[in-house]
This record gives C-alpha cells, structure tokens and sequence, in this order.
C-alpha cells in the first residue's frame, strides 16, 4: 500500500464501472495523483490492475447509505490528509459526490448546483438566459397546471421526471385520451414538456479550471432516446470530424451560462427539419457508454489523461485534430440481422475499431453488443453503419 501525502489525493467513487472509465484511474495515478476509492464492490473484485493503481480502497456495500460513504471518506482522509478532488464521472452518483464536496470542504459542484444542471427545470431556467432556445415546459405540481399548460401549447406534450437520466420513465401523451389516464394519478416531481420533433445531436468536452474549452466534439443519434428505447428502435450514433456551427455556438453559449469548471460535458439539442435548434438538456459529466472512447479514436489522443493532467497538473491546453468521424452501432439480440457477427468483422475491419458486449444496465439505450467504426469519410461511416443495421 503507497501512502504519500505530498501527492494530489483524488477520491473515485464506483471506480471500476463502466469498465473504461477505469482508465482515470491508471491516467491519474500516472500524472502523480494518489487515487483512492469507495465502492459497492469487495476489493477482490476488483481486478489486479485497478487494485495496484488504487493506494487504497474501502468497501461499502450500500452506497446509499450516506453515514456508512460519510465515514469512509472520513477514514481516508484520516489515514491520506485532505481529499483535494472528488468524482466518478456517472450520473448516479452526482448528488452524492455534491454531498460529500460540501460536508468535507472540497472543491467542485455542490449540491445547490445539482439544481440547475441536473432538475430539468433548472436546465430549462439556465439554457434560456443564456441565450439558447428551448421548447415550451415547466415543472409539475398539479393536474390543473397539466391541464393549463396542454391549453396553452397544445398536444404532443411529454413527462419527463425533473431528475432522470436518458428515457428512464418518459413518457408522451398524444390525445385528452391518454391525458386523462395522465390526470387519474397526477405524476409528481415530473417536467412537462411540447413535443419537439428533430434530430437529437450533442455538443461534448471538457473545459478548464477556468471554465475554457479545451475540448469539444459533437455527435448526431440515430433516434431520439426515447423512441429508441420504448420502441427498440436500432440504435447508433457517431461523432463527426465537423461540428455544425449553430451546434457549436449554441454549446458554447451553455457551457458559460452552467458555468462548468474541470468538468465534462455532454449537452443535447433537437434540430428540426428547418434547421431550428433547441436545447434539451446537459450534463455534467461525460458522455455515456463509449463515447470519450469515440472522440479519442475520432482524434487519436487519450481524454482519460487530458482530464487527468487537467485536474492533477493544471494543464489547460491541448492540440488535437478531428481526423476521423467515429462511430457506435449497436445491435440487438431480438432482431435477425443479415450479415453474421463474422461477416462483419471480416468484411468492415478496415472501419473497425473494437467490439463487445454491452452490459445490461445500458442494453436498452445501447444495444446488446456494440461495434466502434471510424473513417474520415462520413459517407463511407454510414455504409459500414447500414451493412451492421440491415435485418434479414
């Protein structure tokens, strides 16, 4: 076990899923830091490559449990000195980890933070000062605002919990119809929203200590998440060696109005057919599943370690250069598909970065088993997407 208390101390929580995102930890241990953390998992579970870049790690089996994480970080300080940074970079554990920066002292996003960049009806709040347009919504507190906003914007609408993460319990109402099974039991704690018909496209990166944008990529969805999900739709997306400039500009202009320090980002917007743009809502966290994988393959640099060197070194510039549009498509083990797991490996290996399965928690969303293509030729992306999708 490595004590060094002269060292940068950063605590990970859930350090060792998704299993890429394992790689902050070997990228933070590399800059100097000493990398520490808590999770649900036995140690031995592990594996011996995470264990040897952690100087140590407590097991807390319920994580919900605020007093049993409130004491294990306690112990390690206790043993380590002051805990200098806090994350784990997964939406669920954001109001822990703003929890824990406020009860220890440690810098980053707190709580009261959370508001504005995780309620959805803060993100609407904040997307509209600065500047970015966003659908018509409003938090929910009874049927008789429901049926006051329906009057006003009209039907689609959708619900969507304030907090939530992807598709997770959204739902769309069509019709006085479906409305009414709606009003019989009047979600709480939900955003209703007007339906916004258009291609779901994000503006992703990392900024600096200063709130500067060191990096940025933008990627386009094959569907919108929700009809992905609760249709099983096919699923991809892929990030493009260009950003659109209404993207870029819109980006930007959410990146400054969150205020988004050390962090990354992942913010999507909806563009309709006649090119309007709205904003949908951010994160402040990366992209998921394997997506900060894309943009290094799309770039060929290592953003484990930029942000790594960002928060341990201090670095805040980076060069790099959108080589290639880069690519995930996933297929499901519902569908019969034409060309045979073999075929495609042999017949796009020029495209072909990796592949795997995807684990269950994000199969819905992702696919059951997912191919990663780049080439710098967008059109040449798409056929290798087609011949992976096309279904017997």
């Amino acid at each position: 076990m490595i004590l060094n208390n002269e060292s940068m101390n950063v605590l990970l929580l859930s350090p060792y899923f998704p299993q890429n995102f394992q790689r902050f930890t070997f990228a933070l241990r590399e800059a100097g830091a000493n990398v520490l953390g808590i999770g649900d998992a036995p140690a031995d579970e592990l594996g011996a490559e995470l264990r040897s870049a952690l100087s140590e790690y407590c097991h807390v089996p319920n994580m919900a449990e605020y007093e049993e994480l409130y004491r294990a970080v306690a112990y390690l300080i206790y043993r380590h000195g002051r805990i200098d940074r806090i994350d784990s970079h997964a939406e669920h554990w954001l109001g822990l980890e703003a929890q824990l920066r406020q009860d220890f002292g440690i810098p980053g996003q707190k709580p009261a933070d959370l508001d504005f960049n995780r309620r959805k009806s803060g993100m609407k709040e904040i997307f509209r000062q600065a500047g970015v347009p966003v659908p018509p919504g409003e938090k929910v507190t009874s049927a008789e605002q429901i049926r006051a906003f329906v009057a006003r914007h009209g039907f689609p609408v959708v619900f969507k919990p304030d907090i939530g993460v992807g598709a997770q319990s959204v739902f769309r109402v069509d019709n006085e119809g479906q409305l009414a099974g709606v009003l019989d039991y009047p979600p709480k704690d939900f955003f209703i929203e007007s339906f916004f018909t258009g291609d779901l496209v994000s503006f992703d990166g990392l900024t600096d200590s200063e709130g500067g944008i060191v990096f940025c990529a933008s990627h386009r969805v094959s569907s919108g998440i929700m009809e992905i999900v609760t249709e099983m739709r096919p699923t991809h997306y892929y990030y493009r060696r260009f950003i659109p400039p209404e993207i870029e500009d819109l980006g930007r202009k959410a990146v400054r109005g969150f205020r988004i320090r050390e962090r990354f980002f992942h913010t999507e917007f909806l563009v309709g057919k006649d090119g309007t743009c709205v904003g949908l809502e951010i994160n402040v966290r990366p992209p998921g599943g394997h997506s900060l994988d894309l943009m290094n393959w799309a770039c060929d640099i290592d953003l484990y370690r930029l942000w790594a060197r960002s928060v341990v070194c201090g670095e805040s510039h980076f060069d790099y250069e959108r080589k290639y549009n880069a690519a995930h498509v996933g297929r499901r083990e519902r569908f019969r598909y034409r060309h045979a797991h073999e075929d495609v490996l042999r017949e796009l290996a020029p495209l072909l970065m990796a592949h795997t399965p995807y684990p269950k928690v994000f199969s819905v969303a992702m696919g059951d088993y997912a191919y990663f293509l780049r080439h710098p030729d967008l059109e040449t992306l798409r056929a290798g997407i087609a011949y992976i999708e096309e279904q017997a």
